[in-house]
């Protein structure tokens, strides 16, 4: 594998910001992990992976093992810095929707050799990642063939109800209010074509503080009748939990091309 921290200009940010890359590479005398990589002449399938309010772009790599992970995949995985923005066009701010949804893909596949195909692309986030990740997915259904939630903060309007966030948080980032508008999940939910959206996974732990919201978005899916994958085992908001789980999506994620030993 290849492991990158990428500099770039945002046009849609106004601004430098970056990623981190894992690109997929064809080994076979590492001690203990064999690496595979597609040579179709597609490019590289991506998962594109999502830091939680606290972190960064480069945060799973810091915390987790997911260079290791999708080495015998050929899976590139996209790591990008959006802030603590919760992917959206903040209103006071910058237009982090924009950035991760427009213009990040255009840039990534324009740098590396990555696959343009729905059904080779990817998204997954933990926590403020996992609202990133579904938002992703319901409202750009035709980029996705799967996406994933690992305890993520899937209920805004609750929490907007319950007082959970600062006013003044909320307002940098909604304007106000989220509750029915196209940065709430359950909303989206309620007006997606279930034909239409891409595979969806979803895990918390049963000791994590976003279980209720994470139970709420299974509720609203299974009223809408969106098929999901669900997940809820041991754990808390932690990276002990992540770790492992990202296992689990990784396993769960329908590769075209799978890397052999």
């Amino acid at each position: 594998m290849a492991l990158l921290r990428c500099d770039f200009f945002s046009e849609a940010l106004s601004l430098s910001t970056s990623m981190t890359v894992v690109l997929p590479q064809q080994t076979q005398h590492q001690i203990g992990m064999t690496g595979a990589a597609p040579d179709d002449g597609q490019g590289f399938p991506t998962l594109y992976l999502l830091h939680g309010l606290s972190d960064d772009a480069t945060i799973w790599t810091r915390r987790t093992s997911i260079e290791r992970y999708v080495a015998q995949l050929g899976l590139a995985v996209v790591m990008p810095q959006v802030d603590r923005s919760f992917y959206t066009d903040e209103r006071v701010g910058n237009a982090y929707w924009t950035f991760v949804s427009e213009e990040l893909p255009q840039i990534a596949q324009s740098f590396f050799n990555l696959s343009p195909a729905r059904e080779d692309t990817f998204v997954a986030g933990l926590s403020m990642g996992g609202y990133g990740a579904f938002k992703l997915a319901l409202r750009r259904p035709e980029r996705f063939a799967a996406a994933a939630s690992l305890s993520g903060v899937l209920d805004i309007a609750g929490r907007e109800t319950r007082g959970d966030w600062p006013t003044d948080f909320r307002d940098r980032i909604f304007g106000g209010s989220a509750a029915g508008t196209d940065d709430d999940l359950l909303h989206l939910l309620g007006r997606s074509d279930p034909s239409s959206l891409p595979r969806l996974y979803l895990c918390c732990g049963t000791e994590d503080e976003l279980l209720a919201d994470n139970h709420r978005f299974v509720d609203a899916a299974g009223r809408r009748g969106v098929p999901l994958t669900t997940s809820f085992t041991p754990g808390a908001h932690e990276w002990t939990y992540w770790d492992r789980t990202i296992q689990d999506v990784l396993a769960w994620l329908p590769l075209r091309r799978e890397g052999r030993e």
